[in-house]
């Protein structure tokens, strides 16, 4: 019998509330240092919340390690939809299916939030992956709830609600499918071109101006994307994904996202340009995040693969971040500030009133909310 295309592993939803780790870990390095193929990280560095660290004794082979495996756990979490009150995101409420995202970007802002879990933000980001197995069931539940204030959700605030187990599991078309019912709006970003599978689906909620798609672009050149976003849809997908989005009449923008000072920051006109010939209608961007344990995994991501670029990169970031490496403050986290800051803002501000892409996307609407007949109920029984 063919081995399943995934599979949950047995220990603890939630290891570190148990005090223990998955047994079932990857290596803390790659062979020899090296970068595993098809993965963002190089490595796992300690988590900063975990007193103990592993280390390898003098007659570690590391050109013996096997690769790291993505492993599958179960997250028994009570409740989906999360509140925030950031100004810098554009959405109060949201959902994530998923903690951990396979599809590796080594510059995931995402990335620190596994080590709450026990985790590391390294190569456990992208192999230990929480899933949300009753997300449709719980937002039906709070959806159905006295309690609820419709509201436009945002999907991937956290991780990618399209990464690639999603293919086989649906648990985000299964949301999708509770919101469609609800007619509750969303907002969906996703750098994966498997969101058109559910065209029919963001189709009938676009009809109550109840939908919007970002597909997240980061650049164009096709090998950057598989060192720098591995397991993600190549660029040539995501333009196509937009093609399709817009000619199902499903309001769809491009997100160019993030900007690395010093190495794609060059490429906001023709992203923009390529994004409004395929049906793109708005467009966003956002400067790089470095925060926490990204900052180490960054530097050596640039050491495995542009090390001639290290010092230009790192010292336009720190340009932007007023001498560091990571700014949290609202306001400038998501854009910077600075010469090389205000330079790619007007850059990306011509380029996208050249390619004719206003800055604000479209104004989702409530005035569609129902809550079906008998939903209530099934949920008392």
């Amino acid at each position: 019998m063919a081995a399943p295309p995934y599979r949950f592993c047995g220990c603890a939803s939630r290891p570190a509330e148990r005090g223990f780790m998955c047994m079932d870990r990857g290596p803390e390095n790659p062979a020899a240092g090296r970068p595993a193929p098809h993965r963002g990280a190089g490595s796992n560095p300690p988590n900063r919340f975990e007193p103990l660290r592993l280390e390898r004794d003098e007659d570690w082979k590391p050109e013996e390690d096997p690769l790291p495996r993505t492993v599958f756990l179960k997250d028994r979490s009570q409740s989906i939809i999360t509140f925030n009150d950031s100004p810098d995101v554009g959405f109060a409420a949201g959902i994530n299916p998923y903690r951990g995202c396979e599809h590796g970007c080594i510059y995931c802002y995402a990335r620190p939030t596994h080590e709450y879990l026990g985790f590391s933000a390294g190569l456990d980001f992208e192999t230990k992956i929480m899933v949300k197995e009753r997300a449709a069931e719980l937002l039906r539940k709070e959806l159905s709830s006295p309690k609820w204030r419709p509201q436009p959700l945002g999907m991937s605030g956290v991780t990618d609600c399209y990464q690639p187990v999603e293919r086989k599991l649906k648990i985000t078309r299964g949301c999708l499918e509770v919101l469609a019912e609800f007619r509750n709006p969303v907002n969906i970003v996703t750098k994966n071109s498997l969101v058109t599978r559910d065209i029919d689906l963001l189709s009938e909620l676009a009809k109550n101006r109840a939908a919007s798609v970002c597909i997240s672009v980061t650049s164009l050149d096709p090998d950057l994307r598989g060192v720098l976003e591995p397991r993600t849809s190549p660029p040539t997908a995501r333009l196509t994904a937009i093609r399709q989005l817009s000619g199902a009449g499903i309001p769809v923008g491009v997100l160019v996202a993030p900007v690395i000072p010093g190495l794609t920051d060059h490429e906001i006109p023709g992203i923009l340009e390529a994004a409004a010939q395929a049906g793109a209608s708005f467009a966003g961007w956002e400067m790089l995040r470095l925060p926490y344990s990204n900052q180490e995994l960054f530097e050596h991501w640039l050491e495995q693969h542009f090390p001639e670029k290290k010092d230009k990169v790192l010292g336009r970031i720190r340009a932007v971040r007023g001498g560091k490496l990571n700014d949290s403050h609202f306001g400038s986290r998501m854009r910077g500030e600075g010469m090389f800051a205000e330079q790619m803002a007007q850059m990306f501000q011509v380029a996208a009133r050249k390619a004719g892409l206003p800055g604000v996307g479209p104004v989702l609407s409530t005035a569609a909310f129902l809550t079906p007949t008998g939903a209530q109920l099934d949920l008392e029984l």
